[in-house]
């Protein structure tokens, strides 16, 4: 049975800790009221208006200057990974990594032989470990999640619009954790480019439609903008989970934490009534000796 002194360091110790964690999950938790706000209101219609585009594939697929849903053939793949930039946050990095170096090395098997699967980093933990496994990381962007809004995120897909019009990638996938609540996340691998024609459009007479603006303006705008929404909310649905997360695995640790100390305590308590006993029985003995 370990010595008083030690118990007490142990006590103190774990104590600290519980204050540490403790004090993330009330930081965490206050972060997900505001972000779960932003995502409740903005995944409605990022979902609508996707939809309405991916219907309108079918209609201007050979529209000319749309690029946005040309189909090439699969020899350079991009995949957009989606992580955080800190830890603490139970299996949040470690899924999204995980499926994202499995849809790399399974899926794009034969494109990731000839060098041709290239990642793109949102988040350090996901950057550090593709840095070191040596995986083909282009860029990282870990700075989105300092101040994230629409204006900070809008350049990077449009960037990556811009490399997939160039032909630099034939199809661009991203890899997120999708927010539900606190205690659960999806992982959702999601095709970025080519916009992906709708299931329920697909193979069915397409019935006439008047457009409004012209098929041009919904080309050059439209599509982009929708873009653009549908890369942040990704975004923001990970930066969601990831407080989620965090929250839930720092309630735990604080309940890991109380649970030990109460053990400890008891260990403690039971070895100063030993020693106490200890001591009254040299006393004792030492009395009799003394008669």
């Amino acid at each position: 049975m370990a010595n008083l002194k030690d118990l007490r360091t142990r006590i103190n110790s774990i104590k600290s800790t519980r204050q540490i964690t403790s004090a993330m999950k009330m930081i965490a938790a206050a972060r997900l009221r505001k972000a779960q706000n932003r995502i409740i209101q903005l995944r409605p219609y990022a979902n609508k208006l996707h939809k309405l585009i991916s219907t309108l594939s079918n209609y201007l697929i050979e529209e000319e200057g749309n690029n946005y849903s040309t189909v090439r053939e699969e020899e350079k793949i991009l995949i957009i990974l989606i992580t955080s930039n800190r830890g603490l946050c139970g299996s949040f990095n470690s899924v999204a990594i995980k499926n994202a170096i499995s849809l790399a090395d399974d899926v794009y098997k034969s494109q990731s032989n000839k060098g041709n699967v290239h990642f793109l980093a949102i988040g350090k933990k996901g950057a550090d470990y593709l840095k070191r496994k040596k995986y083909n990381l282009i860029d990282s962007k870990n700075e989105l999640f300092d101040n994230l809004s629409f204006q900070s995120v809008a350049p990077l897909p449009e960037n990556i619009m811009k490399q997939f019009i160039n032909e630099e990638y034939d199809k661009i996938e991203i890899v997120y954790n999708q927010f539900v609540n606190a205690a659960v996340q999806n992982i959702i691998k999601e095709q970025f480019l080519p916009v992906v024609v709708s299931e329920e459009e697909e193979g069915k007479h397409l019935p006439s439609y008047i457009f409004e603006p012209d098929k041009e303006r919904i080309i050059k705008e439209l599509i982009p903008k929708s873009l653009k929404i549908q890369f942040y909310k990704a975004v923001v649905d990970s930066y969601v989970a990831e407080n989620g997360a965090r929250m839930t695995a720092m309630h735990n640790a604080t309940d890991n934490a109380t649970e030990l100390i109460r053990d400890l305590n008891l260990e403690y308590n039971k070895a100063r009534q030993n020693a106490i006993t200890k001591e009254l029985l040299d006393i004792v003995g030492g009395a009799e000796a003394l008669k």
